[in-house]
């Protein structure tokens, strides 16, 4: 796997949010700095540009002098600390961005000779903030644009993507999307909380605040609850899978993966004991064939199959 940085600009003046903290505000529980900083788990180093503030993972601040002065000179401030031959430049403001798309420019600029992949949003739009670049090509750039002009305050991001060897991509249609109003920040937290994302985002939510970075199979764990909830009684469900996730916890020491399948070995047998309790309530009493029952009238019967 290739390595790399990421650079995340998260300063701006947000004057179509009212100049709110943008970075700061939250959707589906967490700040946008920390849903951008969520997907970069890889990265060996976090940069970001902006005022400092609590993060959800280690960072290196950085800001462009003078503040404010737009994003080329917040992208060379961050660039400085890059370490990394290959930098992941982001917004702050994207709520939908995933891992996956992060590491879909990164294999896209490692499988080539391009200088820098661009996403490219449904609407054909260059996204230069949705971005993989090779370091150094990035870093020569910016300085003859800031030996050409004098310095980069306010220079447009189209200066340095018309002089870079770059790939296009197509982007997730979410991936791209960004907050730049409060009318887009009501269509992302609406969104996340459609049914086909809320359990997806809630799980990341909870991970996140947790610390936790563990991929598990949240299907099995769902058959799991659904299990013990229908075959033993409604609260078994979520305390079932707290057990299965304290067992689980015993193989910590031994790596994620070792974590992971332990997860799944301990539905599994869990699942299995709510199946054999199910049959048994609904075999009735639970008493052998053969055993004598009362039939309901005060007769005893014999429940064999036998003749007698």
């Amino acid at each position: 796997m290739t390595p790399f940085d990421v650079v995340v600009l998260a300063g701006g003046a947000a004057r179509r949010l009212g100049g709110v903290d943008k970075p700061g505000v939250s959707v589906g529980g967490r700040a946008l700095l920390d849903r951008v900083l969520g997907a970069c788990r890889e990265a060996g180093r976090a940069v970001v540009v902006g005022g400092r503030r609590a993060t959800v993972r280690p960072v290196v601040w950085a800001r462009e002098e003078p503040p404010g002065s737009g994003p080329l000179a917040a992208l060379a401030a961050g660039v400085r600390h890059v370490e990394a031959d290959t930098v992941v430049v982001l917004s702050g403001d994207l709520p939908f961005l995933r891992d996956g798309g992060v590491r879909t420019l990164v294999d896209a600029l490692a499988g080539g000779s391009a200088e820098g992949v661009l996403s490219v949003d449904p609407d054909g739009r260059d996204q230069p903030l949705v971005a993989a670049y090779r370091t150094e090509p990035l870093r020569r750039e910016l300085a003859l644009l800031a030996a050409e002009h004098g310095n980069l305050t306010g220079l447009p991001l189209r200066l340095l993507v018309q002089e870079l060897d770059l790939l296009r991509i197509p982007s997730d249609p979410l991936a791209s999307f960004d907050c730049d109003t409060w009318e887009d920040i009501a269509t992302a937290r609406a969104t996340i909380r459609e049914h086909g994302n809320v359990l997806d985002e809630w799980i990341t939510a909870v991970k996140d605040e947790l610390g936790i970075e563990l991929d598990v199979d949240t299907g099995v764990l769902l058959d799991l609850a659904r299990d013990a909830a229908h075959g033993v009684a409604r609260p078994a469900a979520p305390l079932t899978t707290f057990l299965v996730g304290y067992a689980a916890a015993k193989a910590a020491g031994n790596g994620p993966e070792a974590v992971s399948a332990a997860v799944a070995e301990a539905s599994r047998k869990a699942s299995a004991l709510a199946d054999r309790w199910a049959n048994e309530a609904e075999s009735g009493s639970g008493k052998a064939p053969g055993s004598v029952t009362d039939n309901g009238t005060g007769t005893a019967t014999d429940s064999g199959t036998g003749a007698g």
